[in-house]
């Protein structure tokens, strides 16, 4: 299976925005983004004019990298979304992707990262309504309920986390002192803090 293994910071800087791939780092003076906002290679500096193919292309690259998908993967949730009865197709994506269960710990807080989070359940450390899950993308529903493994909560990553206040969507709870979180509603558009042209993807996979 193919693996990006470059700095997660030049992705940034090809984006053009921050993805929050470096979990606190990327909120610090470290950040790459906050020193150099040239896109990466010899020729970054030099200005090119964007054509509509390559705004689409680049939307579409920035969610992927956000959420930290490979292409087939990527083209599944739209077509997921492109088949649902309701809703707009673009919101319908995005709803879909927060809805994958590393972003969902992410969101609540357990992992820095979407990368660590991902790392969190792949190593069998969250339970989904009492069941082992280490699928990260698995797809939670409204009144799941999201813990910390029991034999797990020990751990000092985790017994970190009740000292930490976490700002964390609407749809989603988490409960610091007994490690465990609930699925409240569905995510909304409104919910999601990335500057995302969801509409420029969709024309991009219309075509």
């Amino acid at each position: 299976m193919a693996k990006y293994t470059g700095a997660d910071c030049r992705i940034c800087r090809r984006e053009g925005c921050k993805l929050f791939l470096k979990g606190e780092r990327c909120t610090s003076k470290k950040c790459a983004m906050e020193r150099r906002t040239n896109v990466p290679g010899v020729h970054g500096a030099a200005r090119k004019k964007a054509t509509e193919y390559s705004l689409q292309l680049r939307e579409k690259q920035k969610v992927k990298k956000a959420y930290g998908l490979l292409e087939k993967q990527f083209r599944t949730y739209y077509d997921m979304a492109n088949n649902q009865r309701t809703g707009i197709v673009g919101e319908n994506m995005l709803s879909l992707l927060e809805r994958r269960l590393d972003n969902v710990v992410y969101r609540m807080g357990i992992g820095a990262s979407r990368k660590e989070s991902r790392q969190i359940v792949n190593h069998g450390h969250i339970t989904v309504n009492g069941r082992c899950v280490n699928i990260p993308s698995y797809l939670v529903k409204v009144d799941d309920v999201i813990a910390i493994k029991e034999n797990k909560k020990e751990l000092p990553m985790f017994k970190e986390l009740k000292d930490v206040k976490v700002v964390m969507p609407k749809w989603l709870e988490f409960n610091t002192e007994k490690l465990t979180g609930k699925i409240n509603a569905l995510p909304q558009r409104d919910d999601i803090d990335l500057n995302i042209r969801e509409h420029l993807i969709i024309e991009l996979y219309s075509k």
